[in-house]
This record gives structure tokens, sequence and C-alpha cells, in this order.
């Protein structure tokens, strides 16, 4: 027979309140005394009834995490170290997935906000007013957007769409083709914004093509529109736009990075399997999980009111989808030739 609340106070010494406040509230307990219930607990394989404390408390010990595609291998390093931070501080994770529908997001929303302790929104596709009201329903953390007035956690993905157009032109190229992701995409704005910036400082030709749905059959999609533009290099929205990219690029008989380079986002596990390997601009995933977790639990219990910001820096990753324009390359050649 499970141990009750009872053994454990019988078995510590103590009354059944101060057994409850050793779970439910802590910091109002000696700290021998909480020692001692602790270990009477764990001898006796005790577990508190996460319903019951609740009611007394009102914290369910539950987050909601909502993504965006949970097929995107973008999530799943994020999710995990979200999850462990959580049961660390001993929550427990509710996933959910909206499949890229702002719509299916509300909904989900409006369903956790009375089960949970409060909910991280991963990338969402509310609008900005939507998320605002949203948030006066149940405490929110908003993970790759950025709302006024709400603590999010961003990865700072301007940053390191910048880096890639240099490298981009730093090797030769001046028309460079940009693959845009979904309509109210934050991500999405933020790479715009940064890349034409500096396509301007640097006086080359920058493209846009898109939007597009954030998925291989996405980037596949628009391959033939990528052959037909004249442009030299692509930046894609993410990995997986770049990996369906090269994928159809190769079947049109194009070659990467010989004839068009390639540059992802995300530096998913596949970007360093697929031949070319893939330069990709590197974002800290589980960093930003576990730093949302803890933003979540400090404003779902102490501080309501926080607006923390956090901003975690991005890197480029260069591997072997970039070279080059062909004209530079043949110019380098006969160059060497000349020399010999």
């Amino acid at each position: 027979m499970p141990a009750t609340i009872r053994d454990v106070a019988r078995a510590s010494g103590v009354h059944i309140s101060t057994v409850s406040r050793t779970f439910s509230a802590p910091h109002l307990v000696n700290p021998e005394t909480r020692s001692r219930v602790l270990a009477c607990a764990e001898n006796l394989g005790y577990r508190p009834n996460r319903a019951a404390r609740a009611l007394i408390t009102g914290r369910t010990h539950n987050v909601g995490l909502i993504v965006a595609d949970l097929a995107n291998p973008f999530f799943p390093p994020l999710i995990k170290a979200a999850e462990s931070q959580a049961r660390h501080r001993d929550y427990h994770i509710f996933v959910t997935d909206t499949n890229e529908d702002p719509a299916v997001e509300e909904e989900l929303i409006h369903a956790l906000a009375k089960q949970v302790d409060g909910i991280l929104l991963c990338s969402p596709r509310l609008n900005n007013s939507l998320i605002e009201q949203l948030s006066r329903e149940v405490p929110l953390v908003l993970i790759n957007r950025q709302v006024a007035g709400l603590p999010a956690v961003v990865m700072d993905v301007g940053q390191g769409a910048r880096l890639a157009i240099e490298h981009l032109i730093g090797l030769g190229h001046h028309q460079i083709g940009l693959l845009g992701g979904p309509r109210g995409s934050w991500t999405n704005r933020e790479i715009r914004r940064a890349v034409t910036a500096a396509a301007r400082s640097a006086d080359a030709v920058l493209t846009g093509i898109g939007p597009n749905q954030p998925t291989e059959a996405g980037g596949a999609a628009v391959a033939e529109q990528v052959r037909r533009s004249g442009v030299t290099a692509v930046l894609a929205y993410n990995d997986l736009m770049a990996i369906g990219l090269i994928e159809e690029l190769d079947a049109l008989g194009v070659r990467v990075p010989a004839d068009i380079s390639v540059v992802g986002i995300d530096d998913i596990a596949l970007s360093r399997r697929i031949r070319p390997r893939l330069t990709t601009v590197a974002n800290p995933t589980p960093a930003a999980g576990r730093a949302a977790v803890d933003m979540l639990l400090q404003r779902a219990g102490d501080d309501r009111r926080t607006t923390a910001q956090v901003t975690l820096q991005t890197e480029l990753v260069i591997r072997d989808s970039t070279a080059p324009p062909p004209a530079t390359r043949t110019a380098v050649v006969l160059a060497s030739h000349v020399k010999e």
C-alpha cells in the first residue's frame, strides 16, 4: 500500500501540515525539519499528490510549451532542454504543435491556460495584440519573438544572417537570393531586415523569393525559380528549406556549390549529414529552452510583471555548400595560368 502523508508525518515526528508545507512551500519550513521530512518521504517512497497540492497552492507545477511544427528538427533540442530544466525545478511540460496555424495556436493557449502555471510560446504566428491579450489570461514567455512588455528569449538570427551574407559577399557573390519563411514569422522579418542592410552596404543585389513553407518541400518548390533568377548564392530561412533546395537543384542539373552556393539557418543534425555538408547559422536552441523555463517560473511565481529580455548569440558554421561564384573561379584559374 502506498505511503501517505500521515505516514511521513508519523515517521518524521511532525504535524501533517508541516509535511504539506515541505512540499508546497519549502521556504516556510525550518531547514533541519525540511531535510528530515524529505528523508522520511524518500525512505517510505512517498510521492505528494500533485492535484491536491494544486488545490492548496494554486500551482499545478505544469508548464505548456507550444511550438510551430514538431516535425521540424529545430524544435526537439529546445524541447528536450526545456523538459530537463523543468524536471530539475520539479515541473512537468506539456508539448503541443500548431502546425504553423495561428488559429490553432490561440485555441491551444486557451485550452492549456487552466491546466498549467504558464506557457512557453515558441516561434508564434499570432499577431502582437492577440499575444498581449492572451498574456492576461496566463503567464507567457516568448521564444524567438519580441512583443513589447512581455518576457522573451530570442536567438539573434539577424546577427547570424548578417554573418552569412558577409561570408557570401567575401567569396565574391553579388547576386544573392533570400528564401523567405512563412507569413507572420518574427524570425523571417529579422532575417530580411539584417540581410537587406548587409547587402545594401556592400552594393550586392538581393532577390527575395517567398513567403514559403519552412520545410524541405518548401525549398524544393522554388528550385526552378532560383535557377532562373540568376543568383549565384542563396540564404534560406532555415536548414530544411536549404536542404530541399539543394536536392531539387541537383535534380535540375545545378551543382552546389559549383553553380550556386547555399546557406541555411539552424544547424540541425541533418545539415552535417547531407552532401555537400551545409554551411549554416547555428542557433543555441538548448540554451534558449533552459532560459525560457527559468524565466517562466519566475513570471509564474514571485514576479508576474517581469519583462526580461534574453538575447542569445548565433554563429556561422562554414562547411561545403558555399564557394566563390563560377565567374570568379574561372578568373582565378585563368590568372594562375597567366602567371605560370
